[in-house]
C-alpha cells in the first residue's frame, strides 16, 4: 500500500468539502439511519481493513488514486468513502476528491491517538453473529456466546479465532497506552512509594506512573499469559525493570502483596461475583490507610454514553458482563469495605473513584 503524495493532478488542501447533511434530521430519518447502523460499522471496518486513511496523504485524492494505492476497485471505493463522508469520516470535496477529517485521521495506524484497531475489534466477524441475539440476552440476562459458538468467549478467541485475538490485543494495547498517560497525569503520588496495578494487563499504566515518579516502585498483577507480554519497559533490561515486579496471578483469587496505592482499571465489568471478589481481595491485602483507585467507563453521567452503553450491550452478549453506573460502582466499592473520598473524570471515557482502606 502506498501513501499518496501531492501530484500536479491532486487537488490542493484548499478544496472545499461538500456541505454536511442537516444536523437534526426528522425522527423518521433518524430511526432509518439507526436501523442501518450496521452499514456504518461495516464501512468503518472496510476503510480500516483496506488502509484507506493510511494511503490518503495531506492533499485530497481521487477515488481512482486511492483505489490504486489500496488495491481496490475505484467505483465501490468511491461509494464507501461517500457513505463515510456523511458522518464526518473523510470529506468529499466539491470536485469529487476526498480529504482527511479529524475522524479519518484516527483510522491511520501511525496516529498517536489511532482508533484503527478499536474499530476493527468492535466489528470482528463474531460480533455479527451475536448482535442479532441481543433479544435473547436481554430475556435471559446471560451471555449468548457459549450457545452460539459452543464455548466461552475467551476460549473461542484463543482457540478458534487467532486473528481476532491479535486484533483484540492490539486494540487493548492501543487503548491502554493512550489512557495510561491520562491516568499518570491525574494521580497525585505524594507520599506513595509503592504502586500495584491489579489486573493491569501489560502494565502500561504502571510504566507511565514509574516514568513520571522516579522514586516509586511498582507491581503488576495479571494472568500468566498476559504478563508474559508485559510492557518492555518493565521487564528484562527495560529502563524500569529495577523498580518493577511482575507477579502472575488472578486477582479474583488472591492479591499476595501490600502497596501504598492499588489501581484497578477497567476490570470490574465481569460478572458481579468476580467484581466483588476482586474488591474484597484488595481490601484483604492492603494495610489500613492504603489508597485504592478504581477507574472505569460509566454508562451514565458521562459524555461518552453512546460508546459506553454500546460496549455495555456487547459485554452482555460475549461474557455476560456489564459496564457500571456511578451508583452501581459506588455500591460495589462500599460493600467491599472501602471508603470513597472523591470521584473525578480521567478523560471523556473514564472516571476515577479515589478510595481508602479504613483503619
Amino acid at each position: 500500500m502506498t501513501t499518496l503524495s501531492p501530484t500536479p493532478e491532486t487537488t490542493p488542501l484548499a478544496a472545499a468539502p461538500v456541505s454536511p447533511a442537516p444536523a437534526s434530521p426528522p425522527p423518521a430519518m433518524q430511526l432509518r439511519e439507526l436501523a442501518f447502523g450496521a452499514a456504518r460499522a461495516a464501512a468503518l471496518r472496510a476503510a480500516a481493513g483496506l488502509g484507506v486513511a493510511d494511503a490518503l496523504g495531506e492533499s485530497p485524492a481521487t477515488a481512482e488514486e486511492l483505489a490504486r494505492a489500496v488495491e481496490a476497485e475505484p467505483a465501490p471505493l468511491r461509494r464507501l468513502l461517500r457513505a463515510l463522508s456523511c458522518y464526518g469520516v473523510f470529506a468529499e470535496t466539491e470536485d469529487g476528491t476526498f480529504a482527511h477529517t479529524e475522524m479519518s485521521r484516527l483510522l491511520r495506524e501511525d496516529d498517536p491517538h489511532s482508533l484503527r484497531y478499536i474499530c476493527l475489534w468492535c466489528t470482528e466477524p463474531w460480533t455479527w453473529e451475536v448482535w442479532p441475539r441481543l433479544d435473547d440476552a436481554v430475556r435471559s440476562g446471560a451471555s449468548v456466546f457459549p450457545e452460539t459458538f459452543g464455548k466461552g468467549f475467551f476460549d473461542y478467541l484463543h482457540q478458534d479465532a487467532g486473528e481476532s485475538a491479535q486484533v483484540f490485543n492490539r486494540a487493548m494495547t492501543t487503548s491502554s497506552v493512550q489512557s495510561a498517560r491520562d491516568v499518570a497525569d491525574l494521580l497525585d503520588l505524594t507520599g506513595v512509594s509503592s504502586v500495584a496495578d491489579i489486573g493491569g494487563g501489560q502494565g502500561h499504566v504502571l510504566a507511565s506512573l514509574l516514568e513520571k515518579h522516579p522514586a516509586v516502585h511498582g507491581t503488576l498483577l495479571d494472568l500468566p499469559g498476559v504478563v508474559a507480554g508485559a510492557d518492555a519497559r518493565l521487564r528484562d533490561d527495560g529502563p524500569l525493570a529495577g523498580r518493577a515486579r511482575i507477579v502472575p496471578g488472578d486477582c479474583r483469587e488472591e492479591i499476595p502483596f501490600e502497596a501504598d496505592l492499588y489501581i484497578i482499571k477497567n476490570i470490574l465489568e465481569w460478572d458481579d461475583g468476580s467484581t466483588r471478589r476482586t474488591l474484597r481481595n484488595v481490601v484483604a491485602a492492603a494495610r489500613p490507610g492504603a489508597r485504592v483507585v478504581v477507574i472505569e467507563n460509566l454508562v451514565d453521567d458521562t459524555p461518552s454514553m453512546r460508546f459506553t452503553t454500546a460496549m455495555d450491550l456487547l459485554l452482555l452478549l460475549n461474557v455476560g458482563g456489564a459496564k457500571h453506573t456511578r451508583e452501581s460502582l459506588v455500591t460495589r466499592i462500599s460493600d467491599a469495605g472501602l471508603k470513597i473520598r472523591e470521584i473525578r473524570p480521567v478523560n471523556a471515557y473514564l472516571h476515577a473513584f479515589e478510595c481508602v482502606v479504613p483503619g
